[in-house]
């Protein structure tokens, strides 16, 4: 029996679509995009979405947003230590410095207690990470934000079907990015969108995603019809808006043929959760028999974890590492990725901003000793079922 880490379809509904876009000969982001956006926006429970080529060019483009309201490149963005290195590239990207902080073991997520000793003037905003679709504190941490007047971006790439207090992870700061990649629940193949509930954040991000363009309007006659635009040549005397660039921007836009994917996963996004929220929900009960070997993140009080993947970390005293038990998992046929790295001492690419190890234990040890497998809608109780036999197998031979 094999366990994939992930699964992707293209509906009908989409392949039909596809076929229809690529005989129009209009392939570029255009009226299906806006209609994904507008969909997606409906589904978080934001006035505005913005759909981008990637995850991590929504993270990239949500913080360069922040040069329209008094950043300056060089600035400061706080991260977690422990994220996929995207997070940290995208900050980069934007053309800030990441300040990381440690996380919180039990959660994975950024510990709020040790943000505001990392707080300087040079400091713009917070950047949570809602790891393995297990929320942040986002109580703490806003309330830490509008203390000292930073802005929080979510970075909520993972968790699709997330709640915290009732509310939906992605409206819980002034921005958040979530990515369409294969891997997620709703997914374009490649893609990104940065949803907003201010609609001049979201005029910025449409000029970013488009060369830093004069362009921003939410529809766009010339992208949706080739219609005439009779905004065109009044930008700034008479200029061509469309040639007139107010920022330093990015080429970033999604196509028409991904919106057209995420579409038809918009159709059965309920589907999916319900599917995968069964599926974590399972593993993270039949887990508890193997404490205090292997321990996972439990949902709290007041929150909903979203289903993007099953995290295993192994404890203190366990007679096995964590490569030990991923080699027998997929010679087991079972498919594993790592829990990620404490991205300043564990990923070399970040080694030029001089942290060093030991830094950020927490993180460290999750990248040490943390692991992750798939529970998406492809997979059924006799998979599940599996895993943890094969799990139970490999204790018993090394407890002994």
């Amino acid at each position: 029996m094999k366990i994939t880490f992930g699964t992707i379809f293209i509906t009908k509904a989409s392949k039909k679509l596809i076929n229809k876009i690529l005989d129009s000969g209009r392939l570029s982001s255009g009226k299906y995009v806006r209609e994904f956006e507008k969909r997606f926006a409906q589904l978080v429970g934001v006035k505005e979405a913005v759909a981008v080529s990637s995850g991590t060019d929504a993270d990239a483009l949500a913080l360069a947003v922040l040069y329209g309201l008094g950043a300056k490149r060089g600035d400061e963005v706080i991260v977690p230590a422990l994220s996929f290195a995207a997070t940290g590239n995208a900050v980069l990207q934007a053309g800030f410095t990441p300040v990381f902080v440690d996380i919180d073991k039990k959660t994975l997520n950024i510990d709020p207690l040790k943000i505001e000793r990392v707080i300087t003037r040079k400091t713009k905003a917070i950047m949570p990470v809602h790891l393995m679709g297990k929320p942040a504190d986002m109580k703490l941490i806003n309330n830490i934000a509008k203390r000292h007047k930073l802005f929080v971006i979510e970075d909520a790439a993972e968790a699709y079907g997330a709640t915290y207090r009732g509310k939906n992870t992605g409206t819980l700061g002034d921005l958040a990015a979530f990515s369409l990649y294969i891997a997620h629940i709703i997914t374009t193949v490649e893609g990104g969108m940065v949803v907003t509930q201010r609609s001049d954040f979201a005029d910025i991000l449409r000029s970013l995603r488009s060369h830093g363009r004069a362009c921003k309007c939410k529809e766009c006659v010339l992208n949706i019809s080739s219609g005439y635009c009779n905004k065109r040549f009044k930008y700034d005397g008479n200029s061509d808006m469309r040639f007139s660039f107010e920022r330093i921007g990015f080429s970033s836009k999604m196509n028409e043929l991904e919106a057209a994917v995420g579409l038809g996963y918009l159709d059965v996004y309920q589907d999916i959760l319900v599917k995968r929220r069964w599926n974590l929900q399972y593993l993270m009960d039949k887990l508890k028999k193997f404490y205090p070997y292997l321990t996972t993140v439990e949902e709290g009080a007041g929150e909903t974890i979203g289903p993007h993947a099953f995290a295993i970390i192994i404890e203190n005293g366990a007679r096995f590492n964590r490569n030990e038990l991923m080699h027998y998992l997929e010679r087991k046929t079972i498919e594993t990725r790592t829990l990620f790295s404490s991205m300043p001492t564990q990923c070399p690419g970040f080694k030029f901003l001089g942290y060093k190890l030991g830094d950020f234990p927490n993180a460290e040890y999750i990248g040490n000793n943390g692991l992750h497998i798939g529970v998406h809608q492809g997979l059924e109780k006799e998979h599940l079922d599996y895993f943890i036999d094969c799990l139970g197998k490999f204790l018993i031979k090394k407890i002994r």
